[in-house]
């Protein structure tokens, strides 16, 4: 293929690139998504106790197995919703509440328990997600430093 060949289908590739539409980027038109804001009120789902057993049992079972710890949360407490992001057709269809809350450990530390409740989940938005992290106990750092994707 000669040089004048090639610059001739680059040039050509390029022009049909930049004719497209200008509307498919016309982001006025597109509905503006509701920021997530930081709840006042009640902790709704955050205190929930079918929420709470999930997070205990399954922190016996991560603390048994992966990080190998004699571990048990033996009390939740101080229970806050941190964060909220609604139901939103333009940026997510997934409700999100991030909560915070105080563990107290079998040791007797007192750590900070941070988790997300998103809804609707599984199979055909049927049931919910729950992840959850405690800082300093998280030696992967699969929620990041400190755990802080779910800040």
């Amino acid at each position: 293929m000669t040089v004048a060949r090639a610059a001739g289908i680059a040039a050509w590739t390029a022009a049909a690139f930049c004719a497209t539409p200008s509307a498919a980027a016309d982001y006025e038109s597109a509905p503006h998504p509701r920021a997530a804001y930081v709840a006042s009120g009640p902790a709704s789902a955050c205190a929930d106790p079918g929420v709470l057993r999930f997070i205990t049992g399954r922190f016996e079972y991560k603390a048994a197995n992966y990080i190998r710890r004699n571990l048990s949360i033996y009390e939740i407490g101080q229970i806050q919703l941190s964060r909220y992001e609604p139901f939103n057709s333009y940026m997510s269809s997934v409700q999100r509440e991030y909560c915070v809350a105080a563990a107290t450990l079998t040791d007797g530390s007192r750590r900070p328990l941070l988790y997300v409740i998103e809804t609707p989940w599984g199979f055909a938005g049927v049931g919910r997600n729950i992840e959850f992290c405690i800082p300093g106990l998280d030696p992967w750092y699969v929620y990041g430093d400190s755990c802080s994707s779910l800040r």
